[in-house]
């Protein structure tokens, strides 16, 4: 019965990786850079990305895919912002898989200079499904404590970068960030870290930098 399950799995998350891939090509041949933002519920994301539009729209057009149990009231904030935003409910599954972005693509428009995925809250299972991104971003808020990376070390191995959020509380949280980090580059070196307050505008420049600078890279060698 467990050799059954395994193979299931298996053969799930192989269709999963195709159509991710597939996406990821498309995407790519667009210019459009993806970015798959995972988090447990709270740390931030939604907050983030508005925060990140006020720096790309004068220069980029941007859009996001909203992952939610239920509800539309990620993709209405982010709406309110004047950005295109995609809402999938997922009814209760703990993640979002490439199949669903699948049913979106049509609606992706090629002018799009930047694609972000909020994926739904949660620090396990999104880690197992590639959604076609080009960079996927850890989310580690003061409030959660700083023992998260060794806990949940799949969701920190798999991504390129972690993004502290909400460091304007670090003075009043027991929160050691040197630990954080720390413990998150022991599991995976290559992590591009950044400290951001999205109430306090902190590290967002700086993120946002990195993101185009990505962005200019893969259209340098596509070009």
């Amino acid at each position: 019965m467990r050799k059954k399950e395994i193979l299931v799995l298996e053969d799930l998350l192989g269709s999963n990786k195709k159509i991710a891939a597939d996406i990821r090509y498309k995407l790519t041949q667009r210019g459009i850079l993806t970015i798959n933002l995972m988090s447990s519920p709270g740390a931030g994301k939604t907050t983030l990305l508005e925060r990140i539009a006020d720096y790309l729209k004068p220069d980029y057009k941007m859009a996001v895919i909203e992952g939610d149990i239920e509800t539309e009231r990620d993709a209405e904030r982010i709406r309110a912002k004047g950005i295109l935003a995609w809402q999938i409910i997922t009814g209760g599954a703990c993640h979002l898989e490439a199949k669903m972005i699948g049913k979106v693509f049509p609606e992706i428009t090629p002018d799009l200079d930047f694609l972000f995925i909020e994926n739904v809250g949660n620090l396990v299972c999104p880690a197992s499904y590639d959604l076609g991104e080009n960079i996927r971003c850890v989310l580690l808020s003061v409030p959660e404590g700083d023992d998260k990376p060794k806990k949940y070390p799949k969701a920190f191995t798999t991504s390129d970068c972690l993004i502290l959020t909400k460091a304007d509380l670090l003075p009043i949280m027991p929160f050691d960030k040197e630990r954080a980090q720390k413990e998150a580059l022991e599991i995976n070196p290559k992590l591009r870290v950044f400290e951001t307050s999205a109430l306090q505008d902190i590290g967002i420049k700086e993120l946002v930098e990195f993101f185009i600078s990505i962005r200019q890279n893969f259209l340098h060698k596509n070009a």
